[in-house]
């Protein structure tokens, strides 16, 4: 089961202008075939299909609460494409075509299917994909894969960070650009323990540092770099069996118990030209009263 804490992971910044373009290049961070939906989905599948936990349990622990965190990264990317979205249009009478500049948005589903809200796909609209996820049972396969997995999802994010200037885009690409990071090295350390090879020494993939990148650096001035989150309140404490010594980088590893403090999930404004969320600013106001009594 899972606890839910109501905040981003981090703080995101506020944008000042709408950037609906950049919006739909965010998505492939999300839905795309290395965004955050097949990073949680891969996780979670292999957690609840793992053979042998109670004597493979530091395995077991690691990608279950790696799968956790990813929950929130899932959330934290759709409000950063949220945000980007933030008014993009103006109220209008239906004849006035209020949505109009949707029709020159690159990814006219925003405007079309969800509100000016993020969807369950990539940068080109399309879905994501079931097929996306891989849990083969042999436990040196599916952590080899995650491994390529988090690289493959590094090179994207990378690659959007160079699409757009906006600052919204670039804070959140900057911390999973991090918490990504870590996510590989913990995957590597877990396969050198079952098999002897040190993956790590072929990181970073691609080959550039994360202190490249303004908004990464920094988070691992702050150590985000070498600590991994433990979300539970008492169990997966066995990932400590796998995330300790050395970061590749320099620098001890570290477990935290508990998430990361965290930032404050916006309050998105109705889009009454969107019928959303369908009520009237007196209607919402009639239904908060109720509430109260």
């Amino acid at each position: 089961m899972y606890l839910r804490i109501d905040r981003l992971q981090i703080e995101l910044p506020r944008p000042e202008e709408p950037d609906p373009n950049a919006a739909a290049a965010v998505q492939e961070l999300l839905g795309g075939r290395f965004g955050e939906m097949s990073t949680l989905m891969n996780y979670t599948y292999q957690s609840f299909n793992f053979r042998r936990r109670d004597q493979l349990k530091p395995f077991y622990d690691l990608i279950a609460n790696i799968a956790t965190e990813e929950l929130g990264h899932i959330e934290l990317v759709a409000a950063t494409v949220n945000l980007l979205l933030q008014g993009t249009t103006e109220p209008g009478a239906p004849e006035e075509a209020p949505l109009e500049p949707g029709k020159d948005a690159r990814n006219t589903h925003h405007f079309i299917a969800t509100a000016q809200t993020a969807l369950v796909a990539n940068s080109m609209g399309q879905p994501w994909q079931g097929d996306y996820v891989f849990n083969s049972g042999d436990l040196v396969l599916d952590l080899l894969h995650n491994f390529f997995l988090e690289c493959g999802a590094r090179l994207h994010k990378i690659r959007v960070y160079e699409m757009t200037r906006n600052p919204v885009a670039r804070e959140m690409i900057g911390y999973l650009l991090v918490r990504g990071g870590v996510h590989i090295v913990a995957y590597a350390k877990a396969l050198e323990k079952l098999t002897g090879v040190d993956l790590t020494r072929m990181l970073p993939i691609p080959k550039i540092e994360n202190a490249k990148f303004p908004e990464a650096r920094k988070f691992e001035e702050r150590g985000l770099h070498r600590t991994l989150y433990r979300f539970s309140l008492k169990d997966y404490q066995d990932v400590a069996k796998i995330w300790r010594g050395t970061h590749p980088d320099g620098g001890e590893l570290q477990v935290v118990d508990g998430p990361p403090e965290g930032g404050e999930i916006p309050i998105y404004p109705d889009v009454p030209e969107e019928f959303a969320p369908g009520f009237s600013a007196e209607e919402i106001a009639e239904l908060a009263k109720k509430l109260q009594r």
